[in-house]
């Protein structure tokens, strides 16, 4: 579908080489040399930039919530598509004050919503299965979501001349679905991977891990896009299509929190080298998230305790991601200061 390109490894030493003499002490930037090294290696270049970004929006429906994975009904999904629509979202007011651009994208809600500016229409299917009773998506359904997504990326990327992709999403039940990713693709036990999602009581919770149980014992697929098939949902099979299409035209994507992190596991699992391409935002305060990000290798850049979703965590890193390729273009080499070329 995507044809993933590798690191230059000689590239990467030679901008280790910049990075190390420009007018501070080598490493004294910490981790913001090394997101800085990222940028250039997926680039392909020093002369990195990462002003325009854009905050794809991802929305789906999940028929585990007939299941009670959810302490909100359904129709939430629909209503909070509507709320980042009108800009009055907390996604909304964040890519404000860090100037992202939003498109809001129907991969799956269980709707027909009306035409609207910022809104981009590539549903798959009105919300998915029960995937605690029956696969929650055909595998035809799963490749057109990941062919999907891919397209979306690269087309709006290309377009609207975008350096940085960010990755968010809107889906009731949709931490029910990823927690179900995180147990097969990681992988890791399923009691590790469930958490409050948007908020439970313990008997909600019960609820929610019985119904996942329940999922998990109908069916032993382990092979990504079959583990996607049965547990949804068209919403995390379109991000994880962004990402491959993202990779693909060489830009980085910023994930947010556990549900984007279940897309980008997918992904890597589908294509490894597509890893080098995620820059990972913060740990969420789900449970399983930071687990899930030790099976991708994964450092996050921020630690706030959030678990809101809507790319919110991604959109909160993207100025230090700036910060990282404003390093390598703006910064001048102890050379410079020292040869007062300045």
């Amino acid at each position: 579908m995507n044809v993933v390109p590798t690191a230059d490894t000689i590239l990467a030493a030679a901008v280790q080489a910049r990075l190390d003499g420009k007018a501070k002490p080598p490493g004294s930037l910490g981790r913001i040399e090394a997101l800085a090294l990222q940028l250039a290696l997926i680039r392909g270049s020093a002369e990195v930039c990462a002003d325009k970004a854009l905050l794809l929006l991802c929305a789906g429906d999940h028929g585990l919530t007939e299941a009670g994975v959810s302490a909100y009904p359904a129709e939430v999904t629909r209503a909070m598509v509507a709320t980042l629509l009108a800009g009055k979202a907390s996604a909304n007011a964040f890519a404000r004050a860090v100037g992202a651009e939003v498109l809001v994208v129907d991969a799956g809600v269980a709707a027909d919503l009306p035409a609207y500016p910022g809104l981009l229409d590539a549903k798959v299917g009105r919300g998915t299965a029960n995937a605690a009773v029956a696969p929650a998506m055909t595998l035809r359904e799963v490749e057109s979501a990941l062919a999907r997504g891919a397209a979306i990326a690269r087309d709006r990327l290309a377009e609207g001349g975008f350096e940085v992709l960010l990755l968010g999403e809107i889906g009731i039940g949709n931490s029910a679905s990823a927690a179900l990713l995180m147990h097969r693709l990681a992988p890791a036990p399923l009691a590790d991977c469930i958490g409050a999602g948007a908020g439970h009581d313990a008997k909600g919770m019960r609820r929610k891990a019985a119904a996942l149980e329940a999922a998990a014992r109908r069916t032993p697929a382990t092979a990504p896009r079959e583990v996607l098939a049965e547990f949804g949902g068209f919403e995390i099979a379109m991000m994880a299509g962004a990402v491959l299409g993202a990779a693909a035209v060489r830009r980085p994507v910023i994930v947010d929190g556990f549900i984007g992190s279940a897309a980008a596991l997918a992904a890597v699992r589908l294509e490894p080298a597509s890893a080098d391409y995620l820059i990972f935002s913060h740990r969420s305060a789900e449970k399983g998230h930071a687990r899930m990000l030790e099976a991708l290798e994964a450092r996050p850049l921020l630690d706030l305790s959030l678990r809101l979703g809507e790319g919110t965590g991604a959109l909160l890193a993207l100025p230090l991601v700036r910060a990282a390729a404003r390093l390598l273009t703006d910064v001048a080499s102890l050379d410079e200061v020292l040869g007062g070329e300045l």
